[in-house]
């Protein structure tokens, strides 16, 4: 389930929720009861590829540095072929 992150506009309470996509956003703060509770775009959130498609390193700026030297680190390089 993802996470938001809301924060009341009227007493500046910060709070991340786990909700499902299909849930309702919460309006109501916590703290104040106050109807001023919104979903703010954070930048905590991670992103992470896995499974046998890309890897993290894939397209590093060490990996291309070094393909277009002629030589790879990993040696899995396909322009260093």
């Amino acid at each position: 389930m993802p996470t938001y992150q809301y924060r009341c506009k009227k007493c500046g309470c910060e709070k991340e929720i786990f909700q499902k996509m299909s849930d309702d956003a919460v309006t109501t703060c916590p703290e104040c009861n106050a109807e001023t509770f919104e979903r703010v775009i954070s930048a905590e959130g991670g992103f992470l590829l896995k499974g046998s498609g890309f890897y993290k390193t894939d397209y590093s700026e060490q990996s291309c540095e070094s393909a277009s030297s002629g030589s790879c680190p990993t040696g899995t390089c396909p322009l260093a072929k």
